[in-house]
């Protein structure tokens, strides 16, 4: 006889995921910090999905990824906010994000990423303006060794 499974959003295991959440998607159950919550095993799969903060407060919609040229690692997240006639893109770190059920989480609080760094929802981050971004975070700031920029966007 099989045993009762709890119903989803209940203690036990969540309901059905989305294909890229599931575990055969490189998705690890250790991963997962609750029942709905795990690591994003790939990032870029989440655009257009809700970026929240760890208070789960509404910063807006991821737009892209940009990687570290030097891993080619998903590093920083553009997300896209502001009101319809006037949005425009903020970065927020993607490390330590994870993703839920239609939404990414960030570790940074709305009001910190709001006040990031922008740029328009066509435009592209100078290469002078990545110290800036990496230092509104209070993170390390390495060029690449001939110079190069850091980010990249995928």
């Amino acid at each position: 006889m099989s045993q009762p499974q709890a119903p989803a959003g209940g203690r036990g295991e969540p309901g059905p995921r989305p294909p890229s959440q599931r575990k055969t998607d490189g998705v690890c159950d250790a991963a997962r910090r609750d029942a709905s919550v795990f690591e994003a095993a790939n990032i870029r799969e989440w655009r257009g999905h809700d970026v929240v903060d760890p208070g789960d407060h509404r910063i807006g919609e991821l737009e892209a990824v940009y990687v570290d040229t030097g891993t080619d690692l998903p590093s920083f997240g553009t997300v896209k906010v502001g009101m319809p006639t006037r949005h425009r893109l903020v970065f927020v770190p993607l490390d330590r994000a994870t993703v839920g059920p239609g939404y990414l989480k960030v570790a940074y609080d709305k009001k910190q990423v709001k006040d990031a760094p922008s740029i328009g929802t066509d435009g592209e981050l100078p290469a002078a303006a990545e110290q800036a971004l990496f230092t509104h975070y209070g993170l390390a700031y390495q060029p690449g060794a001939s110079g190069e920029r850091r980010l990249a966007r995928r």
